[in-house]
């Protein structure tokens, strides 16, 4: 099982390229876009800000999620669905760092049945 909390070698992730801004794309179509991103080693994430997709929704994806990233496009694309990421636990800005409880719950959602 691969770490959902690191980028893969596979993404083409490029340590320090700001990734914020950039388009993010799920399975079956475009999600939002890159409102924060780190590369904490073994802590890694983005946080997508869905638009009107969603309207006024942030979503967290741990950077295992994260199939490819195109500099070039400035797109994320993503292994999971629309439908995946919008059934995902709510993002909660004041829980989403140091709280490993809450990393745990986003953790277990998106590792369900991924390996």
């Amino acid at each position: 099982m691969t770490d959902l909390w690191s980028y893969s070698p596979a993404s083409q992730y490029t340590p320090g390229v700001n990734l914020t801004g950039f388009k993010v794309e799920a399975t079956d179509g475009h999600i939002g876009k890159v409102d924060e991103a780190t590369e904490e080693v073994g802590s890694s994430y983005i946080v997508v800000d869905t638009g009107p997709w969603i309207f006024g929704k942030h979503v967290l994806l741990p950077a295992g999620t994260i199939m490819r990233v195109d500099t070039t496009d400035e797109k994320i694309h993503v292994n999971r669905t629309k439908d995946q990421i919008k059934h995902a636990p709510e993002y909660d800005k004041d829980r989403h760092r140091g709280d490993s409880g809450y990393r745990d719950q986003i953790g277990q959602y998106y590792g369900q049945g991924h390996s």
